[in-house]
């Protein structure tokens, strides 16, 4: 093949998109720290699954149109900093494509090098061995590979970049100590490399389809059925309203999750179920229609309405400040409502919320100045992102990494100083918190030279694992020791969903006990964690 156009361009990201979405479980078991919240595949799948459904919803065969709207999509439904990184890969080919028909292999080169350089771009601090590295080192061999050999086909080429995207890969633990120590190689890059394996697969002639991933989706539910909640509103269109048949439809959900509640009308359906896998949900239901709205969110979120009993809300008056906070949790999202958050995003450790979730919260929030409050490292990519792409406000992401440092921030926030203070303010406050956290290990590894083993309960000090204990009640109290000093005055703790009244009761009098300090105990309802403490 001498040249890629929007049909062929159009086949391999379905082709790689569909590779991720079968694999994106074996990338997320590649998560370094063995807590139950790995998610770097889940995120790109969903990401990508976003950009995918935005191309087919356009309609077009035009390479530049298809450019443009899959870079949309995947910027709009970025997840987690992977999936970020992935939208700018994608963003950054879009930028060289332009207004071009096609594509010659030099081209396509030219193409990759500039989404890796917008992906390092993005990263304020960027880290090598981790995808960054494999996008740069694949599309570089590339570019060295076409220097020799001007007259290669573009499957002569694709052999090229993913044979070094592969053994980039393989070099990611040579570059990152943490990752050769737990015996992995880097998430991201893995699921990038799976998206390129899609791509060859179809140039080859033997594209990846949902029919290819099938086995995966059955294996999926049932090791798992309920880890979110999917709904949605999907319109009919023409083509595809004759051909929907209800009891298919609902068989195939049955397959991919739980607790199906379908509403079919003569327009479109309305569906919410549980499931663990929401991005193959929405490409089953894609074929026939348009979405309306979707929604997808931690199974534990309660807070919002269902997209199934929607209300309408009641337009208020600009106001000065406004504040978004992400956070998981009934009782996290009651705290910050309390000190005074407009609108709570659901998302946290378990499903990082995309930046067309952030963008839609700024939507609804009617002020000047909105402080987003990301309140997990993993999810300030997107909500930068969200505020690139806001016009008309002024959108200020403060970098909290925890609940506890965004519930510090919000109390410090005073309405009545001018928007420097108070990001100033803020700012201090936020470095002034430390973060723990008590969960408990999935998989037998090594982490900083230390042995852990699948069951035992570990306390995490901001982002080291500095205790691993057999007990629960044991690993809480050596964290707690390791985190105060004669500065500690202020302990907040945050009881989880897997945590018992008694256990919450036990640990706060041990507190009160051993050290003079105010101990705040308060019922978030997280998952993953038992407990999250905020010491200040």
């Amino acid at each position: 093949m001498e040249k890629i156009n929007g049909v062929i361009f159009k086949g391999m990201l379905e082709s790689g998109c569909n590779n991720l979405n079968g694999h994106k479980k074996d990338v997320d078991a590649l998560n370094v720290f063995p807590v139950p919240d790995g998610d770097t595949g889940t995120n790109m799948s969903l990401t990508f699954t976003n950009g995918i459904s935005e191309v087919r919803k356009s309609g077009s065969e035009s390479l530049p149109v298809v450019a443009k709207t899959l870079s949309r999509g995947l910027l709009m439904g970025a997840r987690g900093n992977s999936g970020v990184i992935l939208s700018q890969i994608f963003r950054g080919i879009y930028q060289y494509i332009g207004e071009q028909d096609t594509l010659d292999a030099k081209s396509f080169s030219e193409a990759l090098q500039n989404g890796s350089k917008l992906a390092y771009k993005a990263v304020m601090r960027p880290t090598e061995g981790t995808i960054l590295t494999v996008i740069r080192e694949s599309s570089e061999k590339g570019a060295s590979f076409m220097e020799e050999n001007p007259g290669a086909t573009i499957e002569e080429f694709m052999n090229a970049v993913l044979d070094e995207a592969n053994a980039s890969l393989q070099r990611t633990p040579d570059l990152l100590p943490v990752l050769k120590e737990a015996h992995v190689v880097d998430s991201g890059g893995a699921g990038l490399v799976k998206v390129f394996e899609g791509f060859k697969a179809f140039l080859d002639g033997h594209p990846i389809t949902e029919e290819t991933i099938e086995e995966a989706k059955s294996e999926s539910k049932t090791e798992h059925s309920s880890g979110y909640r999917c709904e949605f509103i999907l319109q009919f269109d023409e083509k595809h309203a004759k051909s929907f048949n209800e009891d298919r439809f609902r068989k195939s959900l049955e397959a991919l999750g739980n607790k199906v509640q379908l509403i079919v009308k003569e327009d479109g359906i309305s569906l919410s179920l549980h499931t663990m896998t929401p991005g193959e949900v929405l490409m089953l239901a894609e074929r026939y229609g348009d979405f309306l709205k979707v929604q997808i969110e931690n199974i534990q979120d309660e807070l919002k309405p269902s997209l199934l009993e929607e209300k309408s809300s009641v337009p208020q008056e600009e106001k000065e400040y406004g504040i978004i906070a992400v956070a998981a949790g009934e009782g996290i999202k009651k705290l910050f409502m309390d000190y005074r958050t407009d609108y709570v995003v659901s998302g946290g450790q378990t499903m990082n919320p995309s930046t067309e979730d952030i963008v839609s919260a700024i939507a609804k929030v009617n002020a000047r100045h909105i402080y987003i409050l990301p309140n997990n490292s993993n999810i300030i990519m997107a909500a930068n992102q969200a505020a690139q792409v806001t016009e008309g406000k002024d959108i200020i992401v403060l970098p909290t990494k925890s609940v506890p440092q965004g519930l510090s921030a919000c109390i410090n926030f005073n309405p009545e100083d001018d928007v420097d203070s108070n990001t100033s303010t803020m700012e201090e406050a936020i470095a002034n918190v430390k973060t723990g956290q008590v969960t408990y290990a999935i998989k037998d590894t090594t982490v900083d030279g230390q042995e852990i083993h699948a069951g035992d309960y570990m306390g995490l000090f901001d982002k080291d694992i500095v205790v691993i204990e057999k007990d629960k009640m044991a690993a809480c109290k050596k964290l707690i020791e390791k985190m105060m000093d004669d500065e500690s005055e202020i302990v907040t703790l945050l009881k989880g969903e897997d945590a018992t009244q008694e256990e919450c009761d036990a640990f706060a009098e041990f507190i009160e006990d051993t050290y003079d300090v105010d101990v705040d105990v308060q019922d978030g309802g997280q998952p993953v964690y038992s407990f999250v403490i905020g010491v200040e």
